[in-house]
């Protein structure tokens, strides 16, 4: 799920005078289509383009995914990294390990992102160190989880961007005429609303990034 807020043909400008995908991201648009349940979850021209744009204004050396699917918000978000940095990408889903693994080879970035199978709220705390980014693009339900297992690994100035916040618009519904998914991002929202250790903005593009930029302990 991911609905399109702006009128289709504004999105269609905005893609077009936006930087090209390159030719290796648009295979893997075209395959994941044509090939993977649920496509509306690849993040797409213009989203990747926004996300490889954060990368590039932020310059971290480490970046943790949460959420792969197949691979294509994980090289945009590489694209800024360091000479010797790392990206981090977590994913429950196995069957699409392979995919994102010869996207990755392709575009030459197979050193520089390193996956992992399973549940993130298990695998994150087995994770050294700390993250200049954090991405959070998996399951709805555990949105304010991942946020407070990944919040004491961001540093102060650190960044920790939310996907899909606005969810399909359900957000300003009612809460009893909110699906569970809907209610738990809302929560999310509320959430970062609330707290006083972050700025953030919350961007309409597509199904809603929030960004959030740490600014005390």
């Amino acid at each position: 799920m991911t609905q399109l807020f702006l009128p289709v043909a504004i999105n269609d400008y905005a893609e077009a005078y936006t930087t090209p995908e390159t030719a290796a991201l648009a295979s893997l648009n075209r395959e994941t289509n044509v090939k993977v349940e649920l496509p509306v979850m690849l993040s797409g021209h213009l989203q990747g383009g926004l996300l490889q744009m954060f990368s590039h204004m932020i310059k971290p050396r480490r970046v943790l995914e949460i959420g792969t699917y197949t691979g294509y918000s994980a090289i945009c978000l590489a694209q800024g990294l360091t000479d010797d940095g790392i990206l981090h990408t977590i994913d429950i889903n196995e069957e699409l390990e392979e995919m994102c693994f010869r996207y990755f080879c392709k575009v030459g970035l197979e050193q520089k992102i390193v996956q992992h199978i399973g549940k993130a709220a298990q695998i994150i705390p087995e994770l050294e160190g700390q993250f200049d980014l954090v991405f959070i693009d998996a399951d709805k339900q555990n949105y304010s989880l991942y946020y407070d297992l990944v919040f004491d690994r961001v540093p102060v100035g650190g960044y920790i961007l939310a996907d899909n916040v606005l969810y399909d618009g359900e957000v300003i519904n009612p809460a009893n005429e909110q699906s569970k998914n809907a209610r738990a991002i809302h929560a999310f929202n509320e959430k970062v609303k609330n707290d006083k250790r972050i700025e953030h903005v919350l961007l309409p593009v597509r199904d809603g990034i929030m960004i959030v930029r740490k600014t005390t302990d």
